[in-house]
């Protein structure tokens, strides 16, 4: 008797939480780098990562009514603990990544494979209007590779 069996390519991505950067201090970057696991069963391990925001376009923005948009900007690592990585950019998919995760739920093994980053310059805090809430989505796409 002979059984076959196979799987088609999956990717997973998981531990993102909510970005909070209220109170921010204007005259620094406000910056959130969180760990996060991403999981793929590729041969390699690989993936792919596309980001894109909320703003026109799909730009990386904060909004609050009518006031100017805010800018923010995205980052990468494919390792966790990071503070800085590969700037993305809307739309355009990061390529080449591989991931240490061995399986889709990230545990046992290592929980953070890579770390997201997120950065408003001190120049764009400044612009912000004082006590107003401003808000934006963030979508993060992988992808097997």
């Amino acid at each position: 008797m002979t059984i076959n069996a196979s799987v088609p390519p999956r990717v997973r991505i998981s531990n993102l939480t909510d970005i909070d950067l209220t109170g921010s201090d204007p005259s620094v970057d406000a910056v959130n780098a969180q760990n996060v696991c991403v999981w793929s069963n590729t041969a390699t391990r690989g993936y792919r990562l596309t980001a894109t925001g909320s703003g026109a376009g799909s730009a990386f923005t904060l909004a609050s009514g009518a006031l100017p948009v805010v800018p923010y900007s995205v980052e990468w690592a494919s390792t966790s603990g990071q503070t800085s990585g590969s700037a993305l950019a809307t739309t355009i998919a990061l390529t080449g990544l591989t991931s240490s995760a061995t399986n889709a739920n990230c545990a046992p093994g290592p929980a953070d494979t890579a770390s997201l980053i997120v950065r408003i310059g001190a120049p764009d805090l400044q612009a912000m209007t004082a006590s107003t809430n401003y808000s934006g989505t963030l979508t993060l796409l992988v992808a097997p590779e």
